[in-house]
Protein backbone atom coordinates (compact mmCIF):
# COMPACT_ATOMS: atom_id res chain seq x y z
CA UNK A 1 0.00 0.00 0.00
CA UNK A 2 3.12 2.41 0.78
CA UNK A 3 4.23 1.82 -2.35
CA UNK A 4 1.31 2.69 -4.25
CA UNK A 5 0.90 5.82 -2.58
CA UNK A 6 4.45 6.93 -3.31
CA UNK A 7 4.48 5.91 -6.77
CA UNK A 8 1.22 7.97 -6.78
CA UNK A 9 3.15 11.23 -5.36
CA UNK A 10 6.13 10.57 -8.32
CA UNK A 11 3.32 10.70 -10.63
CA UNK A 12 1.74 13.75 -9.33
CA UNK A 13 4.87 15.53 -9.29
CA UNK A 14 5.80 14.68 -12.84
CA UNK A 15 3.39 15.72 -13.94
CA UNK A 16 2.88 18.85 -11.85
CA UNK A 17 6.63 19.91 -13.75
CA UNK A 18 5.51 18.50 -17.30
CA UNK A 19 2.80 20.57 -17.66
CA UNK A 20 4.45 24.03 -16.26
CA UNK A 21 7.08 23.20 -19.18
CA UNK A 22 4.67 22.46 -21.85
CA UNK A 23 2.63 26.06 -20.33
CA UNK A 24 5.50 27.97 -20.27
CA UNK A 25 6.99 26.72 -23.94
CA UNK A 26 3.06 27.35 -25.38
CA UNK A 27 3.29 30.86 -23.99
CA UNK A 28 6.60 31.54 -25.32
CA UNK A 29 5.28 30.77 -28.52
CA UNK A 30 2.27 32.81 -28.11
CA UNK A 31 -0.34 29.97 -27.90
CA UNK A 32 -2.13 31.54 -25.10
CA UNK A 33 -5.11 29.67 -24.97
CA UNK A 34 -3.18 26.30 -25.14
CA UNK A 35 -0.38 28.24 -22.30
CA UNK A 36 -3.63 28.37 -20.19
CA UNK A 37 -4.88 24.83 -20.70
CA UNK A 38 -1.51 23.90 -19.52
CA UNK A 39 -1.19 26.21 -16.81
CA UNK A 40 -4.49 25.04 -15.31
CA UNK A 41 -3.47 20.77 -15.41
CA UNK A 42 -0.32 22.58 -13.47
CA UNK A 43 -2.29 23.87 -10.59
CA UNK A 44 -4.50 20.53 -10.62
CA UNK A 45 -1.25 18.27 -10.03
CA UNK A 46 0.73 20.80 -7.88
CA UNK A 47 -1.84 22.96 -6.24
CA UNK A 48 -2.66 26.67 -6.49
CA UNK A 49 -0.23 28.51 -5.32
CA UNK A 50 0.21 32.12 -6.72
CA UNK A 51 3.26 32.19 -8.86
CA UNK A 52 0.45 29.11 -11.14
CA UNK A 53 -2.63 31.21 -10.40
CA UNK A 54 -0.54 34.50 -11.51
CA UNK A 55 0.46 32.68 -14.69
CA UNK A 56 -2.92 31.52 -15.92
CA UNK A 57 -4.21 34.92 -15.39
CA UNK A 58 -1.71 35.87 -17.94
CA UNK A 59 -2.63 33.26 -19.82
CA UNK A 60 -6.60 34.05 -20.17
CA UNK A 61 -5.62 37.71 -20.43
CA UNK A 62 -3.75 37.22 -23.63
CA UNK A 63 -5.97 34.20 -25.14
CA UNK A 64 -8.19 37.29 -24.65
CA UNK A 65 -10.34 36.17 -22.00
CA UNK A 66 -10.30 38.71 -19.77
CA UNK A 67 -13.21 38.00 -17.62
CA UNK A 68 -11.24 34.42 -16.40
CA UNK A 69 -8.46 36.06 -15.66
CA UNK A 70 -9.87 38.17 -13.57
CA UNK A 71 -11.79 35.16 -11.52
CA UNK A 72 -8.15 33.29 -11.37
CA UNK A 73 -6.18 36.59 -10.31
CA UNK A 74 -9.15 37.03 -7.89
CA UNK A 75 -7.79 33.60 -5.43
CA UNK A 76 -4.33 35.19 -5.14
CA UNK A 77 -4.66 36.77 -1.47
CA UNK A 78 -3.43 40.43 -0.70
CA UNK A 79 -1.28 38.95 2.13
CA UNK A 80 0.64 37.04 -0.49
CA UNK A 81 4.14 38.55 -2.31
CA UNK A 82 2.64 38.46 -5.58
CA UNK A 83 -0.49 40.20 -5.11
CA UNK A 84 0.92 43.69 -6.56
CA UNK A 85 1.95 42.03 -9.86
CA UNK A 86 -1.36 40.21 -9.82
CA UNK A 87 -3.29 43.58 -9.07
CA UNK A 88 -1.37 44.64 -12.67
CA UNK A 89 -2.81 41.91 -14.35
CA UNK A 90 -6.24 42.41 -13.10
CA UNK A 91 -6.05 45.90 -13.93
CA UNK A 92 -5.40 44.89 -17.60
CA UNK A 93 -8.33 42.73 -17.47
CA UNK A 94 -10.79 45.10 -15.51
CA UNK A 95 -10.20 47.73 -18.36
CA UNK A 96 -11.16 45.47 -21.14
CA UNK A 97 -14.26 44.42 -19.26
CA UNK A 98 -14.73 48.27 -19.37
CA UNK A 99 -14.69 48.72 -15.37
CA UNK A 100 -12.39 51.80 -16.13
CA UNK A 101 -12.79 53.07 -12.19
CA UNK A 102 -11.92 49.87 -10.67
CA UNK A 103 -8.81 49.18 -13.07
CA UNK A 104 -7.58 52.49 -12.23
CA UNK A 105 -8.31 51.80 -8.41
CA UNK A 106 -6.51 48.01 -8.93
CA UNK A 107 -3.20 50.10 -10.28
CA UNK A 108 -3.27 52.76 -7.29
CA UNK A 109 -3.10 49.85 -4.95
CA UNK A 110 -0.02 48.71 -6.57
CA UNK A 111 1.56 51.71 -6.35
CA UNK A 112 0.73 51.78 -2.92
CA UNK A 113 2.67 48.53 -1.94
CA UNK A 114 5.06 49.48 -4.78
CA UNK A 115 6.52 52.54 -4.98
CA UNK A 116 9.40 51.83 -6.97
CA UNK A 117 7.74 49.92 -9.91
CA UNK A 118 7.71 52.27 -12.75
CA UNK A 119 5.59 49.63 -14.52
CA UNK A 120 2.45 50.69 -12.31
CA UNK A 121 2.27 54.31 -13.52
CA UNK A 122 3.18 53.10 -17.02
CA UNK A 123 0.13 51.15 -16.79
CA UNK A 124 -1.82 53.63 -15.15
CA UNK A 125 -0.64 56.34 -18.03
CA UNK A 126 -2.06 53.62 -20.79
CA UNK A 127 -5.31 53.60 -19.29
CA UNK A 128 -5.78 57.24 -18.90
CA UNK A 129 -4.53 58.24 -22.30
CA UNK A 130 -6.72 55.49 -24.08
CA UNK A 131 -9.81 57.60 -21.55
CA UNK A 132 -8.64 60.23 -23.05
CA UNK A 133 -7.68 61.90 -20.50
CA UNK A 134 -4.26 62.87 -21.92
CA UNK A 135 -2.81 65.41 -19.28
CA UNK A 136 -3.24 62.74 -16.45
CA UNK A 137 -1.63 59.94 -19.06
CA UNK A 138 1.57 62.29 -19.19
CA UNK A 139 1.78 62.72 -15.91
CA UNK A 140 1.86 58.93 -15.18
CA UNK A 141 3.86 58.31 -17.80
CA UNK A 142 6.65 60.93 -16.61
CA UNK A 143 6.68 59.02 -13.50
CA UNK A 144 7.66 56.07 -15.02
CA UNK A 145 10.41 57.79 -16.58
CA UNK A 146 11.49 59.02 -13.39
CA UNK A 147 11.28 55.78 -11.53
CA UNK A 148 13.46 54.39 -14.56
CA UNK A 149 14.87 56.42 -17.35
CA UNK A 150 15.71 53.79 -19.17
CA UNK A 151 11.70 52.52 -19.88
CA UNK A 152 11.92 53.40 -23.98
CA UNK A 153 8.21 51.91 -23.75
CA UNK A 154 7.28 55.12 -21.05
CA UNK A 155 9.19 57.70 -22.99
CA UNK A 156 7.09 56.28 -26.23
CA UNK A 157 3.66 57.09 -24.85
CA UNK A 158 5.08 60.47 -23.40
CA UNK A 159 5.66 61.36 -27.06
CA UNK A 160 2.19 60.52 -28.04
CA UNK A 161 0.48 62.23 -25.07
CA UNK A 162 2.27 65.16 -25.25
CA UNK A 163 1.32 64.84 -29.03
CA UNK A 164 -2.29 64.33 -28.16
CA UNK A 165 -2.03 67.48 -26.23
CA UNK A 166 -0.80 69.76 -29.65
CA UNK A 167 2.83 70.08 -27.73
CA UNK A 168 4.50 68.61 -31.11
CA UNK A 169 8.14 70.10 -30.72
CA UNK A 170 7.57 68.17 -27.36
CA UNK A 171 6.50 64.95 -28.29
CA UNK A 172 9.31 64.77 -30.90
CA UNK A 173 12.08 64.72 -28.29
CA UNK A 174 10.63 62.16 -26.49
CA UNK A 175 10.11 60.28 -29.28
CA UNK A 176 13.77 60.77 -29.87
CA UNK A 177 14.44 59.82 -26.65
CA UNK A 178 12.98 56.42 -26.96
CA UNK A 179 14.28 55.91 -30.49
CA UNK A 180 17.69 56.52 -28.70
CA UNK A 181 17.43 53.76 -26.39
CA UNK A 182 15.44 50.89 -28.52
CA UNK A 183 17.98 51.61 -31.41
CA UNK A 184 20.67 48.83 -30.25
CA UNK A 185 19.10 47.40 -27.38
CA UNK A 186 15.98 46.72 -28.23
CA UNK A 187 15.94 45.60 -31.57
CA UNK A 188 12.28 44.34 -32.19
CA UNK A 189 10.77 47.50 -30.45
CA UNK A 190 8.79 48.87 -33.73
CA UNK A 191 6.14 50.90 -32.26
CA UNK A 192 7.69 54.08 -31.35
CA UNK A 193 9.14 54.05 -35.15
CA UNK A 194 5.25 53.29 -36.43
CA UNK A 195 4.12 56.50 -33.51
CA UNK A 196 7.02 59.21 -34.82
CA UNK A 197 6.18 57.82 -38.66
CA UNK A 198 2.52 58.78 -38.45
CA UNK A 199 3.03 62.35 -36.44
CA UNK A 200 5.88 63.33 -39.35
CA UNK A 201 3.27 62.30 -42.27
CA UNK A 202 0.77 64.63 -40.01
CA UNK A 203 3.49 67.38 -40.41
CA UNK A 204 4.11 67.38 -43.78
CA UNK A 205 7.81 65.09 -43.72
CA UNK A 206 7.18 62.29 -45.77
CA UNK A 207 10.83 61.55 -46.65
CA UNK A 208 11.33 60.69 -42.91
CA UNK A 209 8.67 59.29 -42.38
CA UNK A 210 9.07 56.83 -44.56
CA UNK A 211 12.57 55.66 -43.54
CA UNK A 212 11.25 55.07 -39.91
CA UNK A 213 7.89 53.21 -41.62
CA UNK A 214 10.28 51.05 -43.48
CA UNK A 215 12.96 50.17 -40.14
CA UNK A 216 9.16 49.58 -38.05
CA UNK A 217 8.36 47.02 -40.84
CA UNK A 218 11.95 45.75 -40.71
CA UNK A 219 11.83 44.97 -36.80
CA UNK A 220 8.44 43.94 -36.91
CA UNK A 221 6.73 42.30 -40.30
CA UNK A 222 3.78 40.83 -38.50
CA UNK A 223 2.10 44.29 -37.66
CA UNK A 224 0.01 46.06 -41.13
CA UNK A 225 0.38 49.82 -39.46
CA UNK A 226 3.73 49.53 -40.27
CA UNK A 227 3.62 48.70 -43.87
CA UNK A 228 0.48 51.55 -44.13
CA UNK A 229 2.55 53.90 -42.55
CA UNK A 230 5.29 53.00 -45.61
CA UNK A 231 2.40 53.80 -48.27
CA UNK A 232 1.01 56.63 -46.49
CA UNK A 233 4.40 58.28 -46.52
CA UNK A 234 4.64 57.15 -50.17
CA UNK A 235 1.69 58.19 -51.51
CA UNK A 236 2.26 61.62 -49.43
CA UNK A 237 5.72 61.94 -51.44
CA UNK A 238 3.49 61.38 -55.08
CA UNK A 239 4.70 57.46 -55.29
CA UNK A 240 1.54 56.17 -55.79
CA UNK A 241 3.45 53.55 -58.16
CA UNK A 242 5.68 52.44 -55.48
CA UNK A 243 2.90 52.37 -52.78
CA UNK A 244 1.11 49.93 -54.02
CA UNK A 245 3.24 46.96 -52.61
CA UNK A 246 3.01 48.68 -48.81
CA UNK A 247 -0.77 49.04 -49.04
CA UNK A 248 -1.30 45.44 -50.73
CA UNK A 249 1.00 43.85 -47.87
CA UNK A 250 -0.51 45.89 -44.95
CA UNK A 251 -4.63 44.76 -46.36
CA UNK A 252 -3.10 41.29 -46.59
CA UNK A 253 -1.84 40.93 -43.15
CA UNK A 254 -5.08 42.57 -42.17
CA UNK A 255 -8.20 42.44 -44.16
CA UNK A 256 -9.92 43.90 -41.26
CA UNK A 257 -7.79 47.12 -41.20
CA UNK A 258 -9.81 49.50 -42.70
CA UNK A 259 -7.19 52.34 -43.89
CA UNK A 260 -5.19 50.70 -45.44
CA UNK A 261 -7.80 49.48 -47.55
CA UNK A 262 -9.18 53.33 -48.60
CA UNK A 263 -5.51 54.44 -49.24
CA UNK A 264 -5.36 51.86 -52.06
CA UNK A 265 -8.52 52.24 -53.33
CA UNK A 266 -8.01 55.71 -54.08
CA UNK A 267 -4.33 55.39 -55.39
CA UNK A 268 -5.71 52.43 -57.62
CA UNK A 269 -8.10 55.25 -59.22
CA UNK A 270 -5.53 57.59 -59.75
CA UNK A 271 -3.66 54.82 -61.67
CA UNK A 272 -6.27 54.02 -63.79
CA UNK A 273 -7.31 50.62 -62.05
CA UNK A 274 -11.17 51.41 -61.71
CA UNK A 275 -12.10 47.76 -61.08
CA UNK A 276 -9.33 47.39 -58.36
CA UNK A 277 -10.69 50.54 -56.69
CA UNK A 278 -14.44 49.35 -56.89
CA UNK A 279 -13.40 45.74 -55.82
CA UNK A 280 -10.87 47.72 -52.99
CA UNK A 281 -13.12 49.92 -51.74
CA UNK A 282 -16.05 47.19 -51.19
CA UNK A 283 -13.54 45.47 -48.74
CA UNK A 284 -12.93 48.62 -47.72
CA UNK A 285 -16.64 49.20 -46.38
CA UNK A 286 -16.34 45.88 -45.40
CA UNK A 287 -14.31 46.15 -43.11
CA UNK A 288 -15.24 49.85 -42.30
CA UNK A 289 -18.93 47.95 -40.90
CA UNK A 290 -16.74 45.48 -38.93
CA UNK A 291 -14.55 47.61 -37.05
CA UNK A 292 -15.15 48.03 -33.06
CA UNK A 293 -16.43 51.78 -32.62
CA UNK A 294 -14.02 51.78 -29.44
CA UNK A 295 -10.44 50.17 -29.76
CA UNK A 296 -9.22 48.79 -25.97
Amino acid sequence: MIIWVLLAIVATADDCQEAQTLARKAYEARQYEQSALYFATAITACGANSPLLLALGQAHLLGQHPAEALATLDRIPASDSEYPAALKVKAKALYFLHRDSEAVDALKKAASQTPEDAEVPYDLGRIYYQLGRHADAAAAFRQATTLDPQAYKAWDNLGLAMEALGNVPQAQQYYLKALALVHKDHPRYDVVYANFADLLIKQGDPRRAFDLAVEAAQRNPDEPRNFFLAGKALVQLGRDDVSIKWLEQAAKLNPDYPEPLYVLAQVYRRLGRPDDAARTLKAFQAANARAPRERR
